[in-house]
């Protein structure tokens, strides 16, 4: 509790309520910052040392779940800040050791299907239009910044950081720097010199 000694009185107190009650309600993480949205939440794995901020949310949607499988899976040691969404039809997957900044948003749902060659009716509200979906995997010690963006279908490869504001479409390789909307690699890590270099 040394590390209280940064935070006002009310904060205090606001994070050892929700220490205890991340204890009681889930006591394999470390800290979840109340209040949490989770729906369905058999279907949601939150992993060893998971430490979130306040108003995440976290939905997974059963009806096309494979019942051996969780349809939202999180990893040992995963620390999120505010206002994360993740959004799961089948699969979305976050690997150990990630680090997601606020706001960020991740689901595997499309409302339609915008494949080359399937049928779209565009007359058809896109509530109304039936859900399509793409897993998403992101391995382990991926870094996501403020209020990015992961679609439906991509992969993140290990130790990759997804700048700020990055809407990621397409898979990011391992060990890679990528920015912008649509997300590009523009460094990658040079593991003999141990440096980042410019692509």
């Amino acid at each position: 509790m040394s590390k209280l000694t940064k935070y006002s009185f009310y904060h205090k107190w606001y994070i050892i309520v929700c220490t205890i009650l991340s204890r009681v309600f889930y006591p394999q993480v470390r800290l979840i910052r109340f209040p949490l949205d989770i729906r369905n939440g058999k279907n949601i794995r939150l992993g060893k040392g998971f430490t979130c901020g306040h108003k995440c949310r976290f939905e997974s949607l059963p009806e096309r779940l494979d019942k051996k499988e969780k349809t939202i899976s999180i990893g040992d040691n995963v620390e999120m800040n505010d206002f994360v969404h993740i959004a799961a039809l089948k699969k979305v997957s976050i690997g150990n050791g990630v680090l997601i900044a606020s706001k960020v948003f991740i689901s595997d749902i499309n409302h339609g299907s915008f494949d080359e060659g399937n049928d779209y009716d565009i007359n058809v509200p896109p509530q109304q239009q039936a859900l399509s979906s793409k897993a998403v995997f992101i391995e382990d010690n991926v870094w996501l910044g403020e209020s990015v963006c992961v679609l439906s279908g991509v992969t993140i490869g290990k130790g990759a950081i997804i700048g700020a504001q990055s809407v990621v479409s397409k898979d990011i390789p391992a060990h890679t720097i990528a920015v912008g909307s649509p997300a590009k690699v523009i460094k990658k890590y040079n593991s003999e010199k141990m440096q980042w270099e410019r692509v």
